[in-house]
């Protein structure tokens, strides 16, 4: 490419692409912050009822748990209309920034450590991520909300779907009530696993309410109201499991986890339902499996080193399913130095 080509490229961005940024930005501001507000909120919560991490659904009484939620619902609809003005190859990558907010105010608000190596593993996981995003194939076009029904009930898709929600159900009912507390990847798990499959119909909602407003009514059809009940299960899923595990460990563990499993899982099932690997070449395809390999080291070190600090070794404490203050663990559910578990009344 000449020089006069590259000039043609950067010129300068329109005026829909920087509000679509600006949009972008906003959507990471208000989700990377809404993490801290929630987990504040649970504390708040789990220091006068029964916490989220044991079963507890107290923080439903606590204003600044609704603050967060708020919040993080204002970030989710910024990220939608932030898609109606600048393409998905800008605005998707953008979101990555979340967690650098989250991590950055859990150590300035909640002061939560993260290991050097958990912020190498955070920076992976936002290389990879990014890598399979600027990688991703065009979106093909679909003129009815049946269309993407159509899609949905391939065998493929379906095979998926029932996978899907056999782990939820065995994750839920058997690895959780063992594990949940000492074991992030199980509640972060099921929210992933059910937030693939919410993206999916919340692109089906998308798509009738874009042709709705332009003159073809979409309300008409079962489609859409079946698609309607999806996301509103799946969210609802998210939602409970998600407090949990804010409720239970790192905050800054959780937000890039949770990140990392939901980005890769809804790039999956976008792959299966609509074909997306059928429009790519073979670079493209290795290019986004380099990404997922860096995604997963990412994910590596951060759980290796979620109870990790910097710093003169200390014997670590292990803190017990339904452990408190009082007895010198944290109320997070997580490990203390033996150090911090001394300095407690």
């Amino acid at each position: 490419m000449d020089t006069q080509s590259w000039k043609d490229v950067y010129k300068g961005m329109s005026s829909d692409n920087i509000k679509g940024l600006v949009l972008a930005l906003s959507s990471s501001l208000f989700i990377g912050a809404s993490f801290i507000i929630k987990k504040k909120g649970l504390k708040k919560a789990g220091a006068s009822g029964v916490r989220a991490g044991v079963g507890g659904y107290s923080y439903l009484y606590e204003p600044l748990w609704w603050v967060g939620m708020i919040t993080m619902i204002v970030g989710e609809v910024a990220n939608f209309a932030a898609y109606a003005f600048a393409p998905a190859i800008l605005v998707t990558p953008l979101g990555a920034l979340s967690i650098i907010i989250s991590a950055v105010l859990a150590r300035i608000i909640l002061r939560e450590k993260l290991h050097t190596f958990g912020i190498l593993g955070c920076a992976l996981c936002v290389v990879g991520s990014t890598t399979i995003v600027l990688h991703a194939p065009q979106e093909r076009e679909i003129q009815s909300v049946k269309e993407v029904w159509d899609l949905a009930t391939e065998p493929a898709f379906l095979l998926y779907a029932v996978v899907v929600i056999i782990a939820v159900v065995i994750l839920i009912f058997h690895y959780l009530p063992q594990y949940g507390q000492t074991h992030i990847m199980f509640y972060i798990g099921v929210c992933s696993l059910m937030g693939s499959l919410s993206v999916m119909s919340v692109k089906a909602l998308g798509i009738a309410l874009k042709l709705t407003l332009s003159g073809t009514n979409q309300l008409i059809y079962p489609q859409t109201w079946a698609f309607t009940l999806i996301v509103i299960v799946c969210v609802l899923t998210q939602m409970n499991y998600l407090n949990k595990a804010l409720d239970t460990f790192n905050t800054a563990v959780v937000s890039p986890i949770y990140y990392v499993m939901f980005t890769s899982l809804t790039i999956l099932a976008s792959i299966i339902m609509f074909k997306d690997w059928d429009r790519q070449n073979p670079t493209q395809i290795v290019t986004e499996m380099c990404g997922f390999v860096t995604i997963l080291s990412g994910t590596f070190l951060l759980h290796k080193t979620k109870d990790m600090v910097d710093g003169p070794a200390m014997l670590p404490v292990r803190l017990p399913k339904h452990g408190d203050e009082e007895n010198g663990f944290g109320q997070e559910g997580i490990p203390l130095r033996r150090q911090d578990s001394l300095r407690l009344p």
